[in-house]
């Protein structure tokens, strides 16, 4: 039976290919909008995650401050400072950490050549490149052997080789470090990121923990790094972290105040809150244009209706029920719909396909390789979100005209002139 009404409502459009074109063109139009900002809304989510990404996507960073809360006979106000001696309490203590180290940093005088340049130099252990998402365009990063062997080799920014080098390549080059000679192993990717920490990552140069104790006193950490063993426990190894460093150190485990923390969790509820409102908006907003094209459909079906009395009529004689009327009506404003529907998807996959990057936060950083902007795609989610909005709508356009047709008196239809 629907596959009759499919065909009954094919020959129906044909017989008003120009009103049923015209109408598919408001349908059309509607898919498209809907797509197109659906794409887009995604793109953006992407990149938006990405920038945030690029902090690391499960380190917290903590930062040492002063005691708020009188423990053990230890007034309040005491100073936190970060030891290595933490490190192996948390390492020892904390079953929900995966990985720690201290960060110590400092701002050198640079040079390679008559080039020099002030910056951040940071001492950080072999697993903060993975923990800080630190990937090398060429080169390598620091590894465990330079760690322990005290190898003064250096890790650079992209910025501090634009400043050093210009365009050369520097792996394998020396630069002095505070009159230091290290060696450059490896160039960092350029790095597209919203949150960061002193400066900058491809404005700072990476040097073995060890190494840096060449260059300044690293006893105490600037800050101190750790990885929960999965993103969703961040909460429970913050608190085995600050528990294992206040017995260590003298002070409440539940003073939040001596060590400042921030991770990935914090910042998520905020790029949710951005993007998903976004997305929600992009979507309403092409459905309203959608519905436009709805109401077109709806519009034309009514007149359908008015045109077609007799025709009623004639079915409801014949043995036709109201059922098999509505059926009739709504599969034509279904079929119209799909119909546009379907061209509207096609002519998004040629749009997105001409249209390429579209810049948004590559200028803002002044990266050249497109990581930053947004990439507009026509996938499946896109494609079954847009269908079933168009779904939603075609049902509200396609009932109202087939209720009408449906309540006609097949009397009053049959004498109908």
């Amino acid at each position: 039976m629907l596959i009759q009404a499919i065909l009954d409502a094919w020959h129906a459009l044909l017989r008003g290919r120009t009103r049923s074109l015209l109408t598919m063109l408001g349908i059309v139009w509607g898919i498209v909008a809907v797509t197109l900002l659906v794409s887009y809304g995604s793109g953006f989510r992407q990149v938006l995650v990405r920038a945030f990404d690029a902090f690391g996507s499960a380190v917290v960073i903590c930062w040492p401050s002063q005691t708020s809360e009188q423990a053990g006979g230890q007034r309040a106000g005491k100073r936190v400072m970060f030891e290595q001696a933490d490190v192996d309490r948390i390492k020892a203590s904390a079953t929900m950490v995966k990985t720690v180290c201290l960060e110590s940093v400092r701002w050198r005088p640079i040079s390679y050549g008559d080039r020099m340049v002030n910056t951040a130099v940071r001492g950080v252990c072999p697993e903060y490149g993975r923990m800080r998402n630190e990937i090398a365009a060429n080169g390598r990063w620091i590894t465990d052997v330079d760690q322990a062997e005290r190898r003064r080799v250096v890790f650079i920014g992209g910025k501090v080789r634009e400043q050093l080098f210009g365009s050369k390549q520097p792996v394998g080059e020396e630069i002095r470090i505070d009159g230091v000679r290290f060696t450059v192993v490896g160039l960092m990717d350029r790095k597209i990121q919203f949150s960061n920490y002193f400066t900058s990552d491809d404005r700072s140069l990476f040097i073995p923990y060890s190494a840096a104790g060449d260059l300044w006193n690293t006893r105490y950490g600037s800050v101190m790094l750790f990885e929960p063993v999965a993103p969703e426990f961040e909460d429970a190894a913050s608190a085995q972290v600050r528990a294992a460093v206040a017995d260590r150190q003298g002070f409440s485990p539940t003073d939040k105040k001596a060590i400042q923390m921030f991770g990935r969790q914090e910042a998520k509820p905020v790029i949710d809150g951005i993007t998903i409102g976004l997305q929600v908006l992009l979507i309403f907003i092409g459905a309203l244009t959608l519905g436009i094209g709805g109401v077109g459909v709806m519009n034309i079906m009514l007149v359908s209706v008015d045109e077609r009395v007799r025709e009623i009529g004639l079915r409801r004689a014949l043995g036709a029920t109201k059922w098999h009327i509505r059926l009739q009506f709504l599969t034509e404003a279904m079929l119209l719909m799909f119909l546009g529907g379907a061209i509207g998807i096609l002519l998004s996959m040629a749009v997105t396909a001409g249209a390429g990057a579209l810049p948004l936060l590559g200028p803002l950083f002044e990266e050249t390789s497109g990581k930053g902007d947004i990439h507009l795609s026509i996938n499946l989610t896109t494609v079954a979100i847009a269908f079933g909005v168009l779904f939603f709508i075609g049902v509200i356009s396609g009932m109202v005209p087939a209720l009408k047709a449906s309540k006609l008196d097949p009397v009053e239809a049959l004498r109908y002139e």
